[in-house]
């Protein structure tokens, strides 16, 4: 069971790494709690939006906000696994092999525009996505704890693209939006940036150690038996929904579960509630369905059916 301590550590934390990635990003806060959750469930985050809506800016700002390492890799049609996971060369001055490691070897990676890679290239972030390991040279390497990819990727324009198979998909935590802006969000962006790029002003606010303790910690948090059985009946009405074609995987369940008790911990709560579920469902579980024909030539979106499904899915309520 979680302490009060802890619990106020992790709140705390959550509370600083908003505020400090909130004086970058303009009326995101949605969205950066969601990012947060991720973060402490060791997850990975796919953006899935239009240019220029701030996807790249928001990774760079958590990474500046932690004291990791960074790395950026702008995926092209051209680049190869080794490109990115790193090479083994023959150094003639010292006479031996070495290892030049890859930037994928950080324990922040922003992968940019993930899409326009090839499948092989794609293959190598997979393996280190699920395993967290690289292999070069029929050898094995351990990625840093902790670890996580932030990928980006443009779905309206689909010229020299390759699209995300399913089994990659599913192996993102969430996917998410940041919409654009309202009207009066987007004037305090210009007055935000117009001296300045307030991005490079950022301090690290949380290290690396204190990071990986609390990963561990809001594992801790209790989900109670009520809560527990509407969250996989949840997850079971996605596999038998006339408009989806497959449902989301254990693995989507074990996310929901795990982002469920994360969400409860930044919040300042010790146990989960069915507002939680509800509120995670659709950025954890919609990228990981496939409609059926019918439900696509509809125009049936994945989100709204998640909606439908949350919507009509009974509550559990304290007895």
């Amino acid at each position: 069971m979680i302490q009060p301590e802890e619990l106020v550590q992790v709140s705390e934390a959550a509370r600083a790494l908003r505020d400090n990635i909130g004086q970058v990003m303009v009326g995101k806060e949605a969205v950066i709690d969601l990012l947060l959750v991720a973060l402490l469930c060791e997850g990975h985050v796919l953006f899935e939006d239009v240019p220029g809506t701030g996807k790249t800016t928001l990774a760079r700002s958590l990474a500046r906000s932690l004291a990791c390492s960074f790395q950026r890799i702008q995926f092209t049609p051209d680049l190869l696994p080794s490109d990115i996971t790193g090479i083994t060369f023959f150094n003639q001055q010292r006479g031996t092999f070495e290892f030049r490691p890859g930037p994928l070897l950080a324990q922040i990676v922003l992968a940019d525009e993930i899409n326009r890679a090839t499948p092989r290239t794609q293959s190598a972030l997979l393996e280190a996505m699920e395993e967290r390991q690289i292999s070069v040279e029929r050898e094995t390497i351990a990625l840093p704890r902790p670890f996580m990819v932030i990928a980006t990727q443009n779905p309206i324009e689909l010229e020299g693209t390759f699209p995300l198979p399913e089994a990659q998909l599913d192996r993102f935590f969430m996917r998410l939006r940041l919409d654009y802006p309202t009207a009066a969000e987007e004037r305090q962006i210009l007055r935000r940036f117009r001296q300045r790029q307030p991005l490079t002003g950022l301090q690290p606010v949380l290290s690396s150690e204190q990071l990986a303790r609390f990963q561990q910690v809001v594992r801790k948090v209790e989900v109670e038996e009520s809560v527990e059985g509407y969250l996989i009946d949840l997850v079971r009405a996605t596999r038998q929904h006339k408009a989806i074609e497959l449902g989301v995987s254990p693995r989507g369940t074990l996310a929901l579960y795990r982002a469920s008790q994360a969400l409860a911990a930044i919040e300042g709560r010790a146990y989960v509630l069915p507002d939680d579920i509800k509120r995670l469902a659709v950025p954890v579980l919609a990228h990981r369905l496939l409609p059926t024909g019918q439900a696509s030539l509809r125009g049936q979106s994945l989100e709204k059916l998640i909606t439908s499904i949350v919507e009509s899915m009974p509550v559990p309520v304290e007895p």
